[in-house]
């Protein structure tokens, strides 16, 4: 089943994501990954920013979370993680589905360019990756990260974003 996180979720989103972004220890580069990944500080600072997240589980259980934020013309999916002992059983994708279904934005997604099993999976799901410097002009754009983190992530677009003619750039 998958709801819409409330404020009484919040150390169980917490959770996951530092759980699930275990899974970037030796992966990304070193001076990027942080212990917690993320802190509370952090989360409450992004769901401040317009961060709505929506989790999958069981009853009131939940066992993966995914975050959308409107930016400008564009939707982001922001914050997606499936705990360590629930991953490859297809919440994320259920998630994912039912976030693309609630929006008629284009949808954007920007995550670690050395996180193979994150892209492989969004490409799975009809997205497509930006390359070139269209892929920089879009997280200078409608993200608020470190350089660093620009130089090191990669974006993938939807169809609707693919359609819009903008064609991969910003």
């Amino acid at each position: 089943m998958i709801r819409d996180c409330a404020a009484a979720d919040f150390e169980t989103i917490l959770a996951i994501i530092n759980d699930a972004a275990r899974a970037y220890l030796g992966v990304i580069p070193e001076d990027r990954l942080r212990e917690p990944y993320m802190s509370a500080d952090e989360l409450r600072r992004e769901i401040a920013d317009g961060v709505v997240f929506s989790g999958a589980g069981p009853g009131n259980r939940l066992f993966g979370v995914m975050g959308t934020q409107p930016v400008a013309d564009v939707m982001l999916i922001r914050h997606a993680y499936v705990r360590t002992g629930h991953q490859k059983r297809g919440i994320g994708g259920e998630m994912l589905g039912h976030l693309l279904a609630r929006t008629g934005r284009p949808v954007l997604i920007g995550t670690w360019a050395a996180a193979r099993w994150a892209i492989r999976f969004y490409e799975k799901h009809g997205f497509e990756v930006i390359g070139g410097t269209g892929k920089n002009q879009l997280l200078r754009r409608y993200w608020s990260i470190p350089e660093r983190q620009v130089e090191t992530s990669v974006v993938l677009a939807d169809s609707r974003w693919r359609a819009s003619g903008t064609g991969g750039s910003a």
